[in-house]
């Protein structure tokens, strides 16, 4: 593993697709500072699509390419490490092209070896689109069932972060009628128990986690499904016997506004849509996704590529500059449990 000097910590952010918004947004966040004070970024993608980025949003940065991170982007200077040689970028604004799934999926790749060799900290990604990807042959539905390959990792779930609401789905990218086939009492129980760690590392000593129900009013005493009563029901009682402040099931149509309020810290949804519209509601321009069961820190801005202002320059950067504030604090928490640990062995 390479070894660091202990500093600040230094965060891969991928490119995405280059012919989306990411390296716009990328290009925002490195001269917005406020949380970028805190950390050092460098860039995998490809340099002169950043610098185009650059020029697009008129930020005043001098893009370096570089071959593994040194003093990490500051000032104005954006660190790129190049993962995309041989594919012809840049490509062109707002298109589907092959070249771009292509390369949102090398960046990710170089990235994920970064992490796991310990060169950097933590991972944010910038959108890729999902069409492109498979275009380039990457039969994934998006970076998470990429990032549970590369990793190996066992079990992982997508936690959407937002100011009000915080969202854990049991299931995540497939057909409505494939999810309600996987929602089971034990992947409720996972994906809770995975939730409650990750809000635990970013400060809730004990987060009130709420399960929604699947059927419309949690099943109605079976009226209207079997499946809160036979498969969510227990799921609860498992959480609570183990010590969860768990509640549930909920009816869904309620649900969300109750923690927006106030109400609960954690909402555990069933399936996609039911977390992702609520939270892109509430929180489109600012929501992080946080990919939580991994060996290594990701997070992630909660919207895709934007390819119909892709080259305006009109981008917004706010969630992902508070992907960077998420990945930095979990990175800080991960460190300082790894140290913990050493210093009990």
């Amino acid at each position: 593993m390479t070894t660091r000097e202990p500093t600040l910590p230094v965060l891969g952010i991928t490119m995405g697709d280059p012919a989306g918004i990411g390296p716009e947004i990328i290009a925002k966040a490195a001269v917005a500072g406020g949380v970028l004070g805190q950390v050092r970024i460098v860039v995998i993608g490809d340099p002169a699509t950043l610098r185009r980025a650059v020029e697009t949003v008129g930020a005043s940065l001098d893009v370096v390419a570089v071959s593994h991170p040194t003093g990490g982007s500051k000032g104005s200077v954006l660190e790129v490490i190049s993962a995309t040689d041989g594919l012809g970028l840049p490509i062109p604004f707002g298109k589907v092209d092959a070249r771009g799934g292509d390369a949102a999926y090398r960046c990710l790749e170089r990235a994920v070896k970064m992490a796991l060799a310990g060169e950097i900290d933590a991972i944010v990604t910038a959108p890729l689109n999902k069409e492109a990807l498979n275009l380039a042959g990457y039969r994934y539905a998006g970076h998470t069932e990429i990032l549970k390959d590369l990793t190996g990792a066992a079990d992982v779930a997508m936690l959407l972060w937002s100011e009000r609401l915080k969202i854990i789905h049991v299931t995540g990218h497939m057909s409505l009628r494939r999810a309600l086939d996987r929602i089971t009492t034990e992947r409720t129980i996972r994906t809770a128990r995975l939730g409650a760690d990750a809000l635990t590392q970013l400060g809730f000593a004990r987060p009130r986690i709420a399960i929604a129900g699947v059927n419309p009013h949690a099943g109605e005493n079976r009226l209207f499904g079997d499946e809160d009563a036979d498969l969510i029901a227990p799921a609860v009682e498992a959480l609570k016997a183990a010590g969860l402040d768990a509640s549930g099931p909920h009816p869904p149509d309620t649900v969300f506004t109750r923690a927006y309020r106030g109400g609960f810290d954690l909402v555990v949804a069933m399936y996609h849509d039911q977390g992702h519209i609520p939270m892109k509601l509430v929180a489109f321009d600012s929501a992080v996704n946080v990919t939580v069961g991994l060996p290594i820190v990701r997070t992630s801005p909660d919207h895709g590529t934007a390819f119909d202002i892709a080259g305006t320059g009109r981008a917004n950067p706010e969630s992902m500059i508070e992907s960077i504030r998420i990945a930095a604090t979990l990175a800080a928490e991960r460190s300082a449990r790894a140290a913990t640990a050493a210093a009990d062995a």
